[in-house]
């Protein structure tokens, strides 16, 4: 399974489950080695199908970083936190995301859109 990391540390991911808010953003940035590209991806697509018909979901894109970048970023809108976190929590999601090697890292963290 991916490394799961925090960054912000006062806020993990999952204490920010608990907030009931929406819509909100996840923003997901992962660490991939260059090698291990195309497996990952061609996962991230099978948990972004499930993703997809999952009540509360809105929209998902995946961005890769320029150059020689090894990130990669899922930005994901949903309804609310508790849509996210009821579809994150599911065992057939659980399942996928133990597919991920424990070569990858993962920083998600949940954002509310503010007035700018």
């Amino acid at each position: 399974m991916a490394k799961l990391q925090s960054l912000d540390p006062h806020t993990p991911m999952f204490a920010q489950f608990k907030e009931k808010t929406g819509p909100i953003v996840l923003a997901n940035t992962f660490v991939v080695p260059k090698e291990r590209t195309e497996a990952f991806l061609t996962l991230f697509r099978r948990q972004a199908e499930f993703m997809r018909a999952q009540p509360g979901f809105v929209s998902l894109q995946m961005h890769k970083g320029t150059g020689d970048s090894r990130l990669l970023m899922n930005v994901a809108v949903w309804e609310s936190t508790e849509a996210l976190a009821t579809a994150f929590g599911s065992p057939e999601f659980q399942r996928m995301a133990a597919e991920f090697g424990d070569d990858i890292v993962s920083y998600p963290h949940i954002f509310e859109q503010i007035d700018a």
